[in-house]
């Protein structure tokens, strides 16, 4: 099963999944067959089918009908209903209540309606245009993670208590050492053995060396001589894991200022990658949380993880659209195979349970 198929199943384990909202929205419709209007939305031809459609019978289209007299089997056939402003404003309500943010569910909604607003639709025509509008906001910001000829490229990854950063880092140092890179990871959580303990497990897994300095010591000391020794080793990319901090504890988000000056003062274009991992479960959380880190550390991508538990990845979508910044790499599981960069359309089909 490939990821995105993984992370589709796991989307639609969610009450709230998007998918069974829409079905919801078209249970006072009636049922007729899928493709009962087939005329290009908003063309004349269209207008003047729908004035017609709740006065007469849907009839099949051509390709229904054919398929029928070859297999023998019945048009396939689900609930319309008119796509009215009633309608629009559930439909907003919907992607509100999945973390689109109210700007993006009203533009999307909006886009939607445009050339069907007056006509009957069904729910698997709704949710592959909310697919493919979900798709176009989120192809500008899908961008793997940069790597440049700079040695040591330095990343450093910072997020909230219980984002995921650990894991993610010996993630991404797995895949990159299979790649064929030099990876070193720098232990910068310092105050937490059990951080520390995670990434030599990954380290040994992957055979990438882990820095590290006694627990308590100073994290923007230990950042430091990390980068000092990769540089020495002539490693292609370090890796900072960085304590979890809340983005309303000023004294935490100075200590991470703190951490970047202290490695510019050895590499004055360090780092050269700031990862933010987010945790879908925060929902419209994230957006407050990029602001803040991003105006202390100058975050450049993003890592949303934990997808396999909620189906509120609908704020990457909220995202892309208020904030812009890459979005990398997506995970839905705690193996390695289950970070993978990030689908636009792949995941607008598994956000939607769109089947097209």
């Amino acid at each position: 099963m490939s990821f995105f198929s993984r992370l589709k199943e796991r989307l639609l384990k969610s009450s709230s999944k998007i998918d069974e909202g829409v079905d919801a929205l078209m249970e006072s419709g009636d049922e007729g067959p899928v493709d009962a209007i087939a005329e290009t939305p908003g063309t004349a031809a269209s207008t003047e089918t729908a004035r017609s459609a709740e006065s007469a019978e849907p009839q099949p289209g051509l390709a229904s009908r054919m398929l029928g007299a070859v297999t023998g089997r019945s048009p396939a056939v689900e609930k319309q209903r008119v796509l009215d402003d009633e309608m629009l404003e559930e439909l907003e309500e919907l992607l509100i209540s999945t973390d689109l943010g109210v700007d993006t569910a009203t533009r999307i909604a909006a886009n939607i309606a445009e050339g069907r607003f007056g006509r009957r639709v069904g729910g698997s025509e709704i949710k592959r245009v909310l697919a493919d509008e979900v798709a176009r906001v989120l192809e500008p910001v899908a961008k793997p993670l940069p790597l440049y000829a700079k040695k040591p490229q330095v990343v450093l990854v910072v997020g909230v208590n219980g984002s995921g950063k650990t894991t993610t880092i010996g993630k991404i140092a797995s895949q990159l050492k299979g790649a064929g890179k030099s990876v070193m990871i720098a232990a910068g959580d310092t105050f937490r053995a059990a951080a520390v303990e995670q990434l030599s497990v990954w380290g040994e897994r992957a055979g990438v060396p882990v820095f590290k300095l006694p627990q308590g010591s100073d994290p923007a000391s230990l950042a430091f001589d990390a980068l000092a020794k990769a540089q020495e080793d002539g490693a292609d990319v370090l890796l900072i894991d960085t304590a979890g901090r809340l983005q309303n504890r000023q004294d935490l988000m100075e200590e991470l200022a703190k951490i970047v000056r202290v490695i510019r003062k050895r590499d004055e274009t360090a780092p050269h990658n700031t990862l933010l991992v987010l945790d879908a479960t925060t929902g419209q959380n994230a957006i407050s949380q990029v602001e803040v880190f991003r105006k202390i550390a100058d975050v450049t991508g993003l890592v949303m993880t934990k997808l396999d538990g909620t189906a509120r990845g609908g704020v990457l979508v909220a995202l892309a659209d208020k904030v812009g910044l890459p979005i990398h790499a997506i995970g839905v599981g705690e193996g390695i195979e289950d970070l993978q960069p990030f689908d636009p359309a792949e995941f607008a089909k598994a956000l939607t349970g769109s089947t097209d």
